[in-house]
């Protein structure tokens, strides 16, 4: 049986961050900044691991080096060194979110488009899906190396509506960081959030449309809700 295509006055897109979203990665993210960091001269913890959550990997390392100037590799080459601890860290221990798999089905089901969108590279991106099997569900893979601003700047959310040929106001975004909500609204596209445990306080997931505690408290009901609430009445067109 044929999924039905999108709805011509509901969502046409469907956007998904992946770290800490679609896969359980923020604690390796700390690991492997930590350690790498640390070791550079700055003094790192994971509350400040928390205070670059959404960031591109490359302004991550600019943003370090310049409060703590460190000798010898360039943050930029630091940046590589952190994303091939991480890839390393989660093909040995990472895993998925709970829900993941069901986010995805959810959209798949109504015929979506689907993409990702995020701040990791793609080579990163590339490994992590294939690992857990997800690439096959993905139209288009986007990564803010790419662009010119990572989030909390809505470019990798717009180019990748451009790329699947969809208005910004009829994609629904997927996020956990609070930069990713500011770039999702900024995108004028719909947002759930899933804040990560005890991150719920930030004030930018009062612009979500959506908050929810798990990628599996999103039913169809509520999935069909939302489009109706966010699509129908947020922009009163289809275009």
């Amino acid at each position: 049986m044929t999924a039905p295509g999108p709805s011509p006055a509901g969502f046409a897109a469907s956007i998904f961050d992946m770290d800490g979203l679609l896969l359980d990665s923020e604690i390796l993210w700390h690991e492997a900044e930590i350690e790498i960091l640390v070791d550079l001269g700055v003094p790192l913890d994971p509350d400040g691991c928390r205070s670059t959550k959404g960031m591109f990997v490359g302004e991550v390392t600019e943003y370090w080096h310049a409060q703590y100037r460190w000798a010898g590799p360039t943050p930029a080459e630091v940046a590589v060194t952190i994303v091939d601890r991480v890839i390393a860290l989660l093909l040995s221990k990472g895993e998925l979110k709970p829900g993941a798999e069901h986010a995805i089905a959810l959209c798949a089901e109504r015929g979506l488009p689907l993409a990702v969108a995020s701040s990791s590279q793609y080579r990163l991106i590339e490994a992590a899906l294939d690992h857990f099997d997800l690439r096959r569900h993905f139209a288009l893979l986007h990564s803010a190396e790419d662009e010119e601003y990572g989030k909390p700047h809505p470019a990798v959310f717009l180019t990748a509506a451009s790329k699947l040929g969809a208005a910004p106001r009829r994609c629904l975004v997927w996020e956990d960081a609070p930069a990713g909500v500011l770039a999702a609204k900024a995108a004028s596209m719909a947002c759930i959030a899933v804040p990560e445990q005890g991150e719920g306080h930030h004030p930018a997931f009062g612009l979500a449309d959506a908050v929810l505690d798990s990628l599996l408290d999103m039913d169809a009901a509520g999935f069909d809700e939302m489009e109706r609430r966010c699509v129908v009445v947020g922009t009163g067109t289809a275009g």
